[in-house]
Order: structure tokens, then C-alpha cells, then sequence
């Protein structure tokens, strides 16, 4: 090929300009004609038009803004505070996570060290009201989507040893400021900041709520706190989600429904309760001067009256909806409670309808969503909250304290079974075959193999000291002259 040729094949091929409109509506109509298949749910009709109306393309923080999560956490609160449903599932949900607070057991050579790292992270944590804190924050996920803690100094915690303390913050307080929100930096989310690998870097807090009382200027106001200070708890429900939305807003029209539908049922009860009735004729207007319309009379009770001449009396059809009214309350609650992984007895504290393989049934399904929870917080607030806290105790024991993830463990309280003898015989069984240990019986009822095994053996040998029959055992029988029943 000569060099003349080349310049004139690079002008046979002009590149040629791109019309973005046109491209957009190729790929509206289907850039590739020949593909038939499709997805009816991707199908905008007359008939489901209004019904995704609402359905967004945007990201997780967008979908869930500063101000959409602020009304939602308002409507949440408001339904927490007034519906004693929405009540009873939360405080439920908190009690069943929590329960009265995990214990931790260590698993270091040194049982000496052990006994007393376990002794006074308890008195520690029962100063600083952990149990309770724990409660706190898994109702305001519920509520709020979201938990804050910082830890913080705390010289009047009740233990003088270790100062640490878990100082809760509302989901209101961390918030960016209006410079930040003008600027839209892409690594910053309404007060947390982030690294280019996505990691959270600072909080900012503010100093007061903004709801507060004389909060004028609060968001303005405000402390920068590092990542390792700072405990957040949420739900990621998408990637990148940054911030969480509360659990219950799936349920909060539902709560909305059930409230009107009590008060409708509520209003005909009372309606049909009172001597409501009309006043109607049959006789032409010129015949009703003397009476004026929709004029109200009062009925007496217990009381005969007569009529105007030509006029009929006729008490008013409530039409109560009371037939079901029960059949309603419980779908729906079925519904609200769906959302949490909460069976219906649970929801609506009543078992009136089940047996007892249905209740096993659907608490499987609750009691893994529990473990799950206590997993959640074990990774994300108390594996970090004891590495702290031993480093403390440490420095202020003088001893060097090094721990690892396998050095300890953490228990909760167990889940009460339905009917203990049927568990009682299932675990005997577990343990005569092999397939479980006592380790692993002791946790699902949140106690600690080891320590109960030696108050076991301790008993033991005080029974045997006192000639105390142990349980199981036939106490012997104190020799007599008469002879055995059987002879």
C-alpha cells in the first residue's frame, strides 16, 4: 500500500455526529427489534399508572433524604406513642433481642484473669445501665431507623476503675451543616463523613436537638467525632445506604388504617347504642309549614310522646361493621407485623388461635431473626465496646490485657420453650446420641457451661456430704423388721 492511499482511506470513513436524542429514544423503543422477550411489570398501563407513580430512580441516600427521613421518624414516633400495637411490637422486639443484657465469657489460660474480667465487666455494665441502653437502641431502629452511641468519659459511671460510658444520641442530632449541603460533596452523607473506600471517618453531632427548646441556631452548633468514637446501628437495606430509615415504615398506613376502621366500628356501636330516629311525611310541603326542617329534638328517656299530625318516626340504620371487625384487625396486624419478622401471636400478644406445632411453627422463623440481631449488635457495638473497655481495665489494673476475637463470647437469654417436657426429653436424647454439647445447651438458655457445671458439682458433693438424695435418686430405705410387700 503506497503513503498516497492512506490519507484518502481515513477520508472514506468521516466520523459521523451522534444525536443523544435519537439514541435515547432507540433505547426507549428497544434498540434491538429482534429480542421479544419482556417483563410485564416494567409495562406503564392506564391501569397500573397511578400505582408507581411514586417508584424512583435514585440512589439510597437520595430515596431516603434528610427531609424524608425526618417525616418519617416523626410519623413513626407519633405511632409508637399513640397506637398500643405499635407500642407492644417494639417494646417486644426491644425485650426479646436484649433481654436483661448479655454476659460475657472469657477464654483466656489464665482462669484467674477470667473470673475477674467477667466479675467487673458485669458490675461495669450494670453501672453504666448497659441492659438498658441496648433496649434504648433497638427501639429506635425501630422507630428511627437508626441508633447513635459515642464512647465517651464518664467519671461518675459507678466503677472507678473503668470511666468508659455509652452516651445514646437521637438520629436528629447527626446532621451536616448548610455549607456541606450547598457544596454536595459526594463523600459526606447529612453529617458522616467517608473515605474514598467507603469507610466512615467523622460524625458530626449536634449539640442540641433541633426540636429542642430554645434550639434556635442548632444546626450550626455542633462537635466532630472520630469513627472509632461513634457507634451507628441500621439497616442497610440497599448498597450504599448510609443513613436508615425507620423499620416500621412499611406498617405506619397500616396503623393509620386500623386506627379509622376502630373508630368507624367505634362511631356505629354508639350510634346504634342511642335513640337515633327521623322525622318524615308523606303530605306535601304546603302541609309542613308549622315544622322546621332539620331541626334537632331532644328524646327523653323512658318518655311517650306524640307526633304531628301526618308525620311518621323511623330510627336510623347504623349498619355496624362489628361481623369482622376481628377478622380485619388480625390481617392486618398479620401485615404490620410481617415487616419485622413478627409472628401474629407475638404481634398482638394472643395465641388463642394456634396449637402447639403451629406456634413452634412460626417462631422459628422469629427466634432466627433474634440471633440474627444479637449478631448484629455483638460485631457492630460490643465486640468494639469490650476491646475498649479491657484496654481500660488494663491500664487501670496494671495488668496487659490482649484479647482476640476467639478470647471471648458473649451470651443472651434464652428463648423459653412452649412445652419443657417435650425440649427436656429432645435434649437428653441430643446429648445420649452425640449430636450436641453441653456448651451448646447451656447457650440457647444464655447461661455459661462452665460456671454451671461446677455450681453442679458443688452441689453435688454437698448432697452427698449431708446424705441429701440427689434428684433422680431413691432415697434408701432404713431397715425394719417387716418383711418386703411382695412376700
Amino acid at each position: 500500500m503506497s503513503a498516497a492511499a492512506a490519507p484518502a482511506r481515513r477520508r472514506s470513513s468521516p466520523r459521523r455526529h451522534v444525536d443523544a436524542d435519537a439514541l435515547a429514544r432507540a433505547y426507549s423503543r428497544g434498540f434491538d427489534r429482534g429480542v421479544q422477550a419482556r417483563f410485564d411489570a416494567a409495562e406503564t398501563t392506564p391501569d397500573n399508572a397511578r400505582h408507581w407513580s411514586a417508584a424512583t430512580w435514585s440512589d439510597a441516600d437520595a430515596e431516603a433524604s434528610s427531609s424524608v427521613r425526618r417525616t418519617l421518624r416523626s410519623r413513626a414516633r407519633y405511632e409508637v406513642a399513640n397506637n398500643s400495637y405499635a407500642k407492644g411490637i417494639v417494646q417486644t422486639l426491644a425485650n426479646d433481642a436484649v433481654g436483661t443484657g448479655p454476659t460475657i465469657q472469657m477464654r483466656l489460660p489464665d482462669a484467674a484473669l477470667c473470673a475477674a474480667i467477667e466479675r467487673d465487666f458485669l458490675v461495669w455494665s450494670e453501672a453504666v445501665g448497659l441492659p438498658e441502653k441496648l433496649r434504648t437502641m433497638r427501639k429506635a431502629r425501630c422507630q428511627d431507623g437508626e441508633a447513635f452511641a459515642i464512647l465517651a468519659r464518664n467519671p461518675r459511671t459507678g466503677f472507678d476503675r473503668v470511666q468508659l460510658d455509652l452516651r445514646l444520641v437521637e438520629a436528629d442530632r447527626v446532621a451536616g451543616s448548610w455549607a456541606d449541603a450547598e457544596a454536595m460533596d459526594p463523600l459526606e452523607c447529612d453529617g458522616i463523613r467517608f473515605d474514598r473506600y467507603g469507610n466512615p471517618v467523622s460524625y458530626r453531632i449536634l449539640r442540641q436537638h433541633p426540636g429542642a427548646a430554645y434550639a434556635f441556631g442548632a444546626e450550626e452548633e455542633a462537635d466532630v467525632f472520630a469513627a472509632r468514637d461513634v457507634v451507628h446501628l441500621y439497616t442497610e437495606d440497599r448498597p450504599e445506604q448510609h443513613r436508615g430509615v425507620p423499620e416500621l415504615t412499611p406498617a405506619l398506613p397500616l396503623f393509620a388504617q386500623l386506627r379509622r376502621y376502630t373508630l368507624a366500628v367505634l362511631t356505629a356501636a354508639e350510634s346504634a347504642a342511642d335513640f337515633a330516629a327521623v322525622l318524615y311525611t308523606d303530605q306535601p310541603a304546603e302541609a309542613t309549614a308549622d315544622v322546621t326542617p332539620m331541626e334537632a329534638v331532644r328524646l327523653h328517656r323512658n318518655l311517650m310522646t306524640t307526633l304531628p299530625e301526618g308525620w311518621k318516626l323511623d330510627q336510623l340504620d347504623p349498619k355496624q361493621p362489628a361481623s369482622n371487625y376481628a377478622e380485619f384487625k388480625h390481617e392486618v396486624l398479620n401485615e404490620i407485623a410481617r415487616c419485622l419478622n413478627i409472628p401474629f401471636n407475638v404481634a398482638a400478644c394472643n395465641s388463642s388461635g394456634y396449637n402447639y406445632a403451629s406456634g413452634r411453627l412460626d417462631h422459628q422463623t422469629y427466634f432466627k431473626t433474634i440471633r440474627v440481631e444479637q449478631d448484629f449488635v455483638e460485631r457492630k457495638l460490643l465486640d468494639p465496646l469490650f476491646r475498649r473497655w479491657v484496654r481500660e481495665w488494663g491500664l487501670a489494673s496494671g495488668k496487659v490485657v490482649n484479647v482476640t476475637q476467639d478470647d471471648f463470647v458473649w451470651f443472651w437469654d434464652g428463648a423459653e420453650h412452649v412445652d419443657p417436657s417435650k425440649e427436656a426429653r429432645a435434649q437428653n436424647i441430643r446429648l445420649l446420641n452425640g449430636t450436641t454439647t453441653l456448651a451448646a445447651e447451656y447457650a440457647k438458655q444464655g447461661k455459661d457451661w462452665e460456671a454451671e457445671t461446677r455450681q453442679r458439682a458443688r452441689e453435688i458433693a454437698l448432697c452427698r456430704e449431708l446424705g441429701v438424695p440427689l434428684p433422680g435418686e431413691v432415697p434408701e430405705r432404713e431397715p425394719t423388721d417387716e418383711p418386703p410387700a411382695d412376700e
